[in-house]
């Protein structure tokens, strides 16, 4: 396995009664690289990424983290042993919440701590969401902002603010330009082009995410298809 790989899973295999999701999939991603993820419904992106989220297990094969195997079998051991983080559709922000409580949501700042106790500390969370929101360059006045008055573009931008926050290591958006606008499209797009970390884009909107991506693949009846690759990516 190439040192350069920051994940990898070889061999994997996962089956739902007689259905085959996956069959001895080989896949890997670079640290800073970006992998576009095509694949029609049913094709296993979707079991790949719920694998690699913790939601999911493999029947077979194993899977590496930064060059050691690894066990992931839940969703918090993805998040903190492989610092993945997962974006699934329109579940990624909770409406009715401000910015700064989904900027935290999980991982509150505490004070007043007694054990695992303690009052959140909004005066920290007022400004650091805001400050992530504008590393993403969103033209928001404060972090107080209720997530269901945002457009679609600006709520993948929070998102985005919030994996830059807590750097995340690998960053997974699930069909990122689903419902959105070409205007909501154009603000997730430079959103994303400010990110400077591992992701993996899976879309059926080969354009948007040819555009993002180091490395293009599909996934063909349980397959992985090389489909472009950049001189910068690692083979």
């Amino acid at each position: 396995m190439s040192q350069l790989n920051y994940y990898e899973c070889k061999n994997v295999s996962k089956r739902y009664g007689n259905l085959t999701a996956l069959d001895n999939v080989d896949f890997h991603i670079g640290k800073n690289e970006v992998v576009g993820l095509l694949g029609d419904n049913g094709a296993g992106k979707s079991t790949l990424i719920k694998m690699m989220s913790g939601v999911v297990a493999p029947d077979t094969g194993n899977v590496f983290v930064d060059g050691k195997e690894t066990k992931i079998s839940t969703r918090k051991q993805s998040e903190e042993v492989a610092g993945i983080e997962t974006i699934y559709q329109d579940s990624a922000l909770a409406p009715t919440l401000s910015i700064a409580r989904n900027l935290f949501v999980g991982r509150e700042p505490l004070t007043h701590k007694f054990g695992s106790f303690g009052l959140l500390d909004r005066e920290k969370m007022a400004k650091e969401s805001l400050d992530a929101i504008k590393r993403v360059e969103l033209d928001l006045r404060s972090g107080d902002e209720v997530v269901e008055n945002l457009s679609g573009g600006e709520r993948q931008g929070v998102v985005i603010a919030r994996a830059l926050y807590f750097r995340t290591k690998v960053l997974i958006m699930d069909e990122p330009t689903n419902h959105l606008d070409m205007e909501s499209i154009e603000s997730l797009n430079h959103a994303l082009s400010i990110y400077e970390g591992t992701a993996i884009f899976v879309s059926h909107d080969r354009e948007f995410i040819s555009s993002l991506s180091t490395r293009l693949i599909e996934i063909k009846s349980d397959k992985i298809c090389l489909l472009y690759t950049s001189d910068a990516a690692d083979e």
